[in-house]
């Protein structure tokens, strides 16, 4: 690898798309465990 070459990043929507999933993800879990709790309470 160069100094010269191209740095490897992918376009700017894509990495958007990229954080967009990853707190979806991030929601998602945090939703699943609050169902859990929700529902081993009653």
């Amino acid at each position: 690898m160069l100094w010269s070459d191209p740095k490897n990043e992918p376009p700017k929507e894509l990495r958007d798309t990229q954080d967009m999933l990853r707190r979806l993800g991030v929601l998602m879990a945090l939703a699943m465990v609050l169902a859990m709790l929700v529902l081993g309470v009653r």
